[in-house]
């Protein structure tokens, strides 16, 4: 045994069975390990911001951890949007980084680095298993730390000399920590001073926005309080039978205007809200002047204790409202638009579908007729780097095969890692691909005129669009593997949609936006 099959065993020991790799020669040794270690499956992406992304769509999925494996620093540094993504959904992942053999580093190779800098920001955990005796250990260690709480990226260095040399130390079992429920004095506080306020609100997220947190956070609604969640969350049920919480405005000054007047904010699994982007003469934090704030419950404990205590103590209902399930009744019909689009989305979900949003401007169209579609779970952008929802797509589908998968997407944001399209060919991974194809980077051309820069003029229009050419969307994704279709009418997104949700395998639908 080497150390390479050392760390495969501890990590499959610890129910880390998923693989998301695009290896160099510095990994080679993990990748022949591969095939004595049967219970691991190997991904290959593209594109390490597709490992990465995939690792963290099945991190939400799973609760639990996939490997990614990546090539020495550059490798790594092709994965950080997605990893930055995943630090804010706070998903466990593993990041297993090649690098030179130990007494190869001081000659400063080609491809040498300071991995352990570049992950640093990234990473909770960040260590270099220098002898292959270290690599069991440091492994379960890895693994311990991916679960925070709140959880999160960590980083394993794998000099080659430490993979390929030979070791006897045994599996090494990790040891996960558990989330402390919030201290009782908490709960006593936040009830006291709900009852005291004029107009209080809940700020929920993170944990708190999971089944259990959303029915626990539904009790306090019933018993008065206003609940809202944050704008975006790593994973939250929506549809029928869930109670939806009202959601943070994405812009700052829809944000002080919903909470004027709001006197208490009380803070589960989330902190203090904050501008997405600073613009001049507007606020950064978006609590209202004079607006009282207290933590129930933080990141790291259990949010959904303590909004099951705090209801008790505001003598809440046992349940609260949740949504009934009422789908478009008739298909929608006329040239497209997300609106459209998003009645025949909320039309055909099935049940238990999960839907990976990265579609920017469009998605407010498809979310509002949701609301009341069959039940499913949105993974959300959590941290701003658009380039997520094909890879959360690839990683949800391999953690959740039995499930329906529905990647939402702009074009812009597609067209940074349309890689993905492979992998979900290959891996014959059973999720439906929409791009809204309004070539151009709408959401930019709304910021550049909030930031007080100006309309664009001839030269800025050319940052700003994606036309000229006009990207073909279905022969991009015919060429990656996968059947395809373009849709500029409402009739026709109706029929691909209806036709993807009721069979099995990967399907990609253009929806051409005017």
């Amino acid at each position: 045994m080497n150390g390479a099959d050392a760390l495969l065993s501890t990590l499959v020991a610890n129910e880390v069975t998923a693989c998301f790799a695009n290896p160099g020669t510095s990994e080679m040794q993990f990748v022949a390990a591969l095939d004595r270690s049967p219970k691991m499956r190997p991904v290959l992406c593209l594109f390490e911001g597709v490992a990465t992304g995939a690792a963290d769509g099945y991190g939400r999925i799973a609760d639990k951890p996939a490997c990614t494996l990546l090539h020495l620093g550059p490798g790594y540094g092709n994965g950080v949007a997605n990893l930055h993504n995943a630090r804010r959904a706070h998903t466990p992942i593993v990041n297993v980084i090649g690098d030179h053999a130990t007494y190869h580093r001081q000659y400063d190779a080609p491809l040498n680095s300071d991995i352990a800098a570049l992950a640093a920001p990234n990473s909770l955990w960040v260590k270099s298993a220098d002898s292959p005796d270290a690599v069991a250990g440091l492994a379960a260690e890895a693994v311990a730390a991916s679960y925070g709480p709140p959880g999160g990226p960590v980083s394993l260095i794998l000099p080659a000399d430490s993979a390929w040399l030979e070791t006897a130390t045994p599996d090494v079992i990790a040891q996960k920590p558990v989330r402390p429920a919030p201290d009782g004095s908490a709960v006593e506080a936040a009830a006291r001073a709900l009852k005291a306020a004029a107009r209080p609100v809940i700020l929920i997220g993170g944990q708190a926005c999971r089944a259990e947190g959303l029915a626990q956070a539904a009790r306090l609604e019933a018993a008065g309080v206003r609940v809202m969640c944050d704008t975006f969350v790593a994973r939250q049920p929506r549809g029928a039978g869930h109670f939806a919480p009202a959601r943070m405005p994405y812009f700052g000054e829809m944000a002080l205007k919903d909470l004027d007047g709001v006197d208490l904010m009380v803070f589960a699994g989330t902190t203090q809200p904050v501008a997405f982007f600073a613009y001049p003469d507007r606020p950064s934090v978006l609590v209202p002047t004079g607006c009282a704030t207290l933590s129930l419950a933080s990141r790291a404990e259990d949010a959904v204790a303590g909004l099951a205590a705090l209801a008790d103590a505001m003598g809440a209902p046992r349940t609260g409202p949740s949504q009934s399930l009422k789908r478009p009744d008739t298909p929608p019909s006329g040239a497209l638009s997300p609106q459209l689009a998003g009645l025949s989305i909320a039309r055909h979900l099935p049940d238990g579908a999960i839907v990976c949003d990265d579609s920017v401007t469009s998605g407010g169209g498809v979310a509002v007729p949701c609301m009341t579609a069959a039940a499913h779970e949105v993974l959300a952008l959590t941290g701003g780097a658009i380039g997520i929802g094909l890879p959360l797509a690839v990683g949800a589908a391999v953690a959740a095969p039995e499930r329906k998968v529905v990647s939402l997407n702009g074009d812009g944001a597609a067209m940074y890692t349309v890689q993905a399209l492979w992998t979900l060919a290959r891996e014959n991974l059973d999720v439906t691909v929409v791009v809204f194809a309004n070539n151009s980077y709408r959401i930019l051309n709304i910021e550049m005129t909030r930031t007080g820069a100006g309309a664009a003029g001839p030269q800025a229009a050319r940052l700003l669009g994606l036309g000229d050419p006009v990207l073909d969307w279905v022969s991009l994704a015919k060429g990656l593997g996968l059947p395809a279709v373009r849709c500029a009418t409402a009739e026709d997104f109706e029929k691909a949609f209806a036709a993807a949700m009721a069979q099995r395998g990967p399907m990609f639908i253009e929806a051409v936006i005017p």
